[in-house]
C-alpha cells in the first residue's frame, strides 16, 4: 500500500511557505533542494525546509487536504505547523 503525503515548506527566514502533495516525501523534499525545476515556485524563493507534513493511504483524500490547505490563510498556515512543529525546525534536517 503506498502513502501519500502533503506538506509544507519555507525559506531560511519562514516567511513564504509551499504546499505540495507526494508518494515519496524524501524524494521530493529532495528535489525541491537541488531545484530540480530552477524555475520553479520553490526554487524562486528557496524553498528547502520542511515544517509539516500529513500522511495518507489515498491519493484522493491527500489532494484533497493540499487544496484545502493551499486555500487556508498565512496566519492558520502558521497555527497548524506550530501544533507540530513550534520551533519551525527543519523535519528532515539531520
Amino acid at each position: 500500500m503506498k502513502n501519500y503525503y502533503v506538506y509544507i515548506l519555507t525559506n531560511y527566514t519562514n516567511n513564504v511557505f509551499y504546499t505540495g502533495v507526494t508518494n515519496n516525501l524524501q524524494r521530493r523534499i529532495l528535489e525541491h533542494k537541488t531545484k530540480v525545476s530552477p524555475k520553479s515556485f520553490s526554487a524562486k524563493y528557496k524553498l528547502y525546509k520542511l515544517l509539516w507534513f500529513e500522511e495518507f493511504y489515498s491519493p484522493l483524500e491527500a489532494i484533497a487536504a493540499e487544496k484545502k490547505i493551499k486555500d487556508f490563510r498565512r496566519e492558520k498556515k502558521i497555527k497548524l505547523i506550530k501544533e507540530k512543529n513550534p520551533l519551525f525546525k527543519d523535519l528532515l534536517s539531520k
